[in-house]
């Protein structure tokens, strides 16, 4: 007689957020983030005196890439 309590096989659950709403959530972050962004990238040109970092909407981007999987996943 085989024992199937001990070794029952575990079915991977993904959970994955709706693309749709994700895509939402990253709108309204990157809207949100780019004003701040832009600023910080206009100060930092003034201060170096180069246009050659990361752009506002770059910037901006990588805040939402960074913020919207943290709401994901809280």
């Amino acid at each position: 007689m085989t024992d199937m309590t001990s070794n029952t096989p575990v079915e991977a659950r993904s959970h994955k957020p709706p693309k749709t709403e994700f895509m939402v959530y990253f709108a309204i972050i990157f809207v949100a983030t780019l004003p701040l962004a832009t600023l910080t990238w206009a100060l930092a040109a003034i201060k170096s005196g180069s246009f050659t970092e990361k752009g506002p909407v770059a910037r901006a981007w990588s805040q939402a890439r960074i913020i919207t999987p943290m709401i994901f996943t809280a």
